[in-house]
């Protein structure tokens, strides 16, 4: 690489192009009155110099940032690269340009990195969920940009939330397991105290399964985040406590895909021995030799609508966008 690449200014490419600064700042801002010959001479030096924006500074100067910052808490789940995929593609399509980092569902790192992100003094802040540290709110609330809450619903976003309700779909799979006739119900789950949108769908299930008569027979909670090792010992754990359980609910689809590689390989017969339904339903859940059962999210619909709200700098909103049972091969209906 040529050291010299970022000594390289808007001056010298404007001397290379034959133009003034401010024509070159408006072909590279694609703003502005500008012939497609002086675009061409621009773009041109541009290239042979090996020229890269100050964003930051063009950024400072402007009224308007490029820039939208999106917070997730993890890439390992592709929940939210799917999430991120659906932001990234509508904002390329608005001229902006997304910028991410990760949280691991730690709530003091969240409000270091926001703290980090508005530095940059970006349109607009993206985050997964409603609940965040008081700093992180206290900033937010005085950034002066648009702030968008993802994948939640159940209680009041900064300024625009899209998602859908985790206490509905908490709900939902309890009546799932109730129409299956099933009585023995336990929950195998990763780390709530992180992860508020699986603590909103763990209680809300089991309320559901009390107002029932059912209580949760058995549960176990992984310390640690969502993985199919670790759905598939918390299932190992549960059984051992367990065996006359009828039917295991997941936090996430990664934890009902381990419960599931359990299952085939003690042999316990899904689901006429032991039932399983998970959240996300995951493409990967939909190719096992049994589909398993899930709760359909708008992952990438979320993402999407987020964007467009953003560019249309649309009022401040609550936008549910819903969720679908997935009845799969792994639970039955009496």
């Amino acid at each position: 690489m040529n050291d010299k690449t970022s000594l390289i200014t808007l001056a010298d490419v404007a001397k290379t192009a034959g133009v003034g600064e401010s024509t070159v700042s408006r072909v590279l801002r694609n703003h502005g009155s500008f012939s497609d010959k002086t675009r061409t001479r621009v773009m041109a030096a541009v290239e042979a110099l090996g020229y890269v924006p100050n964003r930051i500074a063009g950024t400072l100067a402007s009224t308007g940032s490029p820039l939208v910052a999106i917070i997730v808490p993890s890439l390992s789940n592709i929940v939210f690269s799917d999430v991120l995929s659906g932001i990234t593609r509508t904002l390329e399509a608005g001229q902006r340009q997304a910028v991410f980092a990760v949280t691991d569902y730690d709530a003091e790192r969240e409000e270091a990195l926001v703290a980090a992100v508005l530095a940059w003094r970006p349109a607009a802040v993206m985050l997964v969920g409603l609940e965040h540290s008081a700093g992180t709110r206290r900033m937010l609330g005085v950034a002066g940009c648009r702030v968008i809450e993802l994948l939640d619903v159940d209680g009041t976003p900064m300024d625009i939330a899209v998602g859908f309700s985790h206490r509905a779909a908490g709900r939902a799979t309890a009546d799932a397991m109730i129409a299956g006739g099933y009585r023995r119900v336990a929950y195998v789950g990763h780390d709530i105290r992180r992860d508020t949108r699986s603590a909103k769908r763990f209680n809300a299930f089991t309320q559901r399964l009390q107002e029932a008569g059912i209580p949760l027979h058995d549960h176990d909670i992984r310390p640690s985040p969502s993985s199919i090792s670790e759905g598939k010992q918390g299932l190992a754990n549960v059984l051992e406590r367990s065996p006359d359980i009828d039917a295991v609910y997941f936090s996430n689809d990664d934890m009902a895909l381990g419960g599931y590689f359990h299952c085939l390989a003690a042999g316990i017969a899904v689901p006429e021995r032991l039932a399983i339904i998970g959240f996300n339903a995951l493409d990967i859940c939909r190719h096992t030799p049994q589909p398993i059962a899930s709760i359909r999210t708008p992952r990438i619909e979320a993402g999407q609508r987020a964007a467009e709200l953003f560019l249309a700098d649309a009022p401040a909103q609550t936008l549910d966008l819903g969720f679908s049972l997935v009845e799969g091969k792994t639970i039955r209906r009496e």
